[in-house]
């Protein structure tokens, strides 16, 4: 129609392009909705390497109960029926497991042989050992319990270092102190991973609803840890080191950027962000220098003063009771497994030094260490 000179035509738009019009804009929003679906700011890691080391400590205690051979090398033994993988009398290992010489030659931290032979791969290798069955369940069920998690939140490489640098931080403070009788023990590793799970929360601070909820919770559950540490046969001067080691290495390796950081990251082309997010906060930082010199120091000076053979011990009166608190329901004091024998024919006489309990033996073609198994045995 016409009016005043002015055509006006009215046109319906062509089906095909509002339906092309449409689904370009599905499309995009289907794009859109699927970037914010796949948008993680923290990936996560499928666990591998905790189980993997539950299955290492497993095996390697089966192992040490076959070359245990308790039937073969000890005239006493607990579950006879199981052959070659008998455990040691109770009095001699109530955990149930191996007799302290079957660990030495596997392995276990004993601090002469580090000072006079100079043996340190025994600070790693003891964290691979367990004195029993008890111990070896009681472990690995704590490992999965905390590993597990934080695995699948910082990845295997970072959670494998922060295991194994515990694990040498706490036998090298046991090492220090605790100079009598043997140390095995994964305790020092995963105190480490509680230490760390500690500094993560304060380093990552920002990021954590329920922020004073949780750390209340997992300063009860160290607390409790630490406090188990007192009882005798506990050394928890391994958990100590393992969890000071563990809360330096958590500033160091779990530490996380900024959520502001990965946000400007994903802003579509041409937005113009308010300002420019660092990927960590200045204190972060801050922590991460202090914490590293912190490890690198302390460890220097620690292994400095083991391998020159000094007794800390000697220079702190006070310091045996963060490993033991005496009290009359048990005593600190360790006994030294000592024995003086006496031979007739095929009867030896063994008298234990420490509690002068005498008994006689019978021998067939004991060596050494099965008398030495006889003689811990007399003095548990």
């Amino acid at each position: 129609m016409s009016r005043e000179g002015l055509e006006i035509k009215v046109v319906d738009p062509p089906t095909s392009n509002v339906s092309a019009a449409q689904t370009s804009a599905g499309a995009r929003g289907g794009r859109q909705r699927a970037s914010f679906a796949e948008f993680r700011p923290f990936k996560l890691w499928f666990p591998w390497l905790v189980p993997a080391i539950v299955v290492a400590n497993i095996v390697l205690f089966a192992v040490s109960m076959f070359i245990n051979d308790c039937p073969k090398n000890s005239q006493k033994c607990s579950a006879r029926f199981l052959g070659r993988f008998a455990f040691q009398p109770m009095k001699e290992n109530p955990l149930l497991g191996p007799s302290s010489t079957t660990l030495e030659k596997m392995g276990a931290l004993e601090v002469t042989m580090v000072v006079d032979k100079h043996q340190v791969w025994r600070l790693f290798t003891c964290i691979w050992l367990h004195a029993g069955v008890f111990h070896v369940l009681a472990n690995m069920l704590s490992l999965i319990f905390i590993g597990i998690r934080l695995e699948q939140e910082f990845g295997f490489v970072r959670i494998g270092l922060l295991y194994m640098i515990s694990g040498f931080g706490g036998s090298l403070l046991s090492s220090l102190f605790n100079r009598e009788g043997i140390s095995v023990g994964a305790s020092g590793a995963l105190f480490g991973l509680l230490g760390a799970m500690l500094s993560e929360l304060l380093t990552n601070w920002t990021i954590y609803a329920n922020k004073f909820a949780a750390l209340l919770t997992l300063i009860f559950i160290i607390s409790i840890n630490l406090a188990v540490g007192i009882l005798p046969h506990v050394d928890n001067f391994a958990h100590l080191g393992g969890f000071t080691s563990g809360f330096l290495l958590g500033f160091v390796f779990l530490i996380r950027p900024q959520y502001g950081y990965f946000n400007q990251r994903n802003n579509p082309r041409g937005y113009a962000a308010p300002s420019a997010k660092s990927k960590h906060k200045p204190y972060q930082y801050v922590l991460w220098i202090t914490s590293l010199l912190l490890l690198i120091a302390g460890y220097t000076v620690g292994l400095i003063v083991l391998l020159r053979g000094t007794d800390l011990n000697k220079h702190c009166s006070w310091c045996h009771y963060l490993s033991c608190m005496p009290t009359s329901l048990w005593n600190c004091k360790s006994q030294n497994m000592y024995c003086k024998s006496s031979q007739i024919g095929k009867q030896m006489n063994l008298t234990c030094i420490a509690n002068g309990r005498t008994e006689m033996y019978t021998l067939g073609n004991e060596n050494q260490s099965q008398i030495q198994q006889m003689c811990s045995q007399l003095c548990s």
